[in-house]
């Protein structure tokens, strides 16, 4: 297995590179062909990682990464599937959750808790007054969701105080900074080189937590 996922993580980096090119560039065909073929790839990478194959871990980040897969293609289709999308990463961070509680105890770091709360807190009150009233109610579900998410996994790094779940906590702050940018584009201050910085977080952060099934590697 060795060669297999030597081979993949240069194609995950070519792949998204790709994207975020296309996504810059105005060329949506590219876009529609790279942006899902990079989760597709990392699904198959952490697929192929040492795990626990007897654990919920490794199933429950694959699950993650599918749903992310379906909020992919909802945001990247030209008719607005937003509300679509975020349910679709709404799943996906519950997905996570599950795999991160599966080794060390719900909230095992209160301190974890309590800073991520500080900072999704500051986030929604900093982009309150540019949210369309709709999207209020959705988009403060999710930001719990998401910083729990992160929240867990940073506990998870700080309890094994291992590589894999480093990895984890690391991706579970930089997935809270990829949705906090592409809100902020979207809906707040658009900038020009938003589709790098949401897009390079949003992949580091996948990749990450896809390594992070090597947490219960035997």
């Amino acid at each position: 297995m060795v060669a297999p996922i030597a081979l993949i993580l240069p194609l995950i980096v070519l792949s998204a590179a790709l994207t975020i090119y296309g996504q810059m560039s105005g060329r949506p065909s590219l876009v529609y062909v790279f942006k899902p073929l990079t989760t597709v790839l990392i699904v198959i990478w952490a697929a192929l990682l040492p795990a626990d194959p007897a654990g919920r871990y490794r199933l429950a980040v694959l699950i993650g990464l599918l749903f992310s897969l379906a909020g992919d293609v909802f945001l990247m289709l030209p008719a607005d599937r937003f509300i679509a999308g975020v349910a679709a990463f709404l799943a996906a961070h519950l997905a996570y959750l599950i795999a991160f509680t599966s080794v060390v105890p719900f909230a095992a770091s209160p301190a974890a808790f309590a800073v991520v709360a500080v900072i999704v807190a500051a986030i929604l009150f900093g982009l309150w007054v540019s949210l369309p009233a709709p999207m209020r109610p959705p988009l403060v579900v999710y930001g719990v969701v998401l910083g729990t998410m992160a929240a867990q996994a940073i506990s998870q790094g700080i309890v094994l105080k291992s590589a894999a779940a480093s990895a984890a906590a690391v991706g579970g702050l930089l997935f809270l900074a990829s949705d906090s940018t592409l809100v902020t584009n979207r809906f707040a201050r658009p900038f020009r080189f938003a589709p790098l910085a949401v897009l390079g977080t949003y992949y580091a952060a996948q990749v990450l937590i896809a390594a992070s099934v090597m947490v219960t590697a035997l």
